[in-house]
């Protein structure tokens, strides 16, 4: 591993732990604004009513799920990520949700419980094949695994040209296309026993990739 990414590493542990309230204001300020929008774009290929969100993070997407009366569980390995979400649902005035502290790897959950996984900018982990097995297991027959792992700024704007590099040099967006990302990401979702589907969504003068991935029952 080359110094840039342990640097990498080192800033996102912190960023997510130690440094978990600065999270909404770093990620409004380098997506100009946009970041909610991404994480919602998720919302429409959710299925079901059992929803299960691994890194809930801040707690924005588990407001929007327990409001639209879907029974919600948010994981989340970071107990600074844990009472943020908690006091941001409970200054909503939502008392109705379920936050449990666990790593993907080894999810603290029933098999067959959930009819759809998502996780929204996670870091690598979610890409490990002990990680999506785990998913795969707690997934309903036929349950689906969304995952939102990157966007790109595109407009030409200088603010725009600005983001769009702060996040290529942060791997939040990866220089490489999104097509290449795909035909990488694919085979990694094969072997575990799912059906991936790549989207491309626009929002606003930029793109996000959507990995939808059915659980089949037979590894393809």
């Amino acid at each position: 591993m080359n110094l840039f990414r342990r640097l990498m590493r080192f800033f996102f542990h912190h960023f997510y732990h130690s440094f978990a309230w600065t999270y909404d204001f770093v990620a409004s300020l380098v997506s100009i604004g946009r970041w909610d929008d991404w994480v919602q774009a998720v919302i429409p290929f959710i299925q079901g009513e059992n929803v299960l969100e691994v890194g809930h993070g801040p707690g924005h997407l588990q407001y929007k799920l327990i409001d639209a009366n879907r029974f919600n569980v948010g994981l989340d390995e970071s107990a600074q990520m844990g009472r943020l979400a908690k006091l941001r649902l409970l200054g909503a005035g939502q008392n109705k949700f379920k936050l449990i502290r666990g790593q993907g790897e080894m999810l603290p959950l029933k098999a067959e419980t959930f009819d759809t996984v998502i996780s929204t900018f996670p870091t690598e982990y979610i890409f490990e094949q002990q990680t999506l097995s785990e998913i795969y297991r707690i997934l309903r027959s036929d349950g689906l695994l969304i995952v939102l792992p990157a966007a790109w700024i595109v407009g030409q704007k200088l603010l725009d040209r600005g983001a769009a590099w702060l996040f290529k040099v942060t791997g939040q967006a990866p220089a490489f296309p999104h097509t290449v990302i795909s035909q990488r990401l694919a085979p990694v979702f094969k072997n575990v026993g799912f059906k991936p589907e790549f989207k491309i969504i626009e929002i606003r003068s930029s793109v996000v990739l959507i990995v939808i991935a059915n659980k089949s029952l037979v590894k393809i």
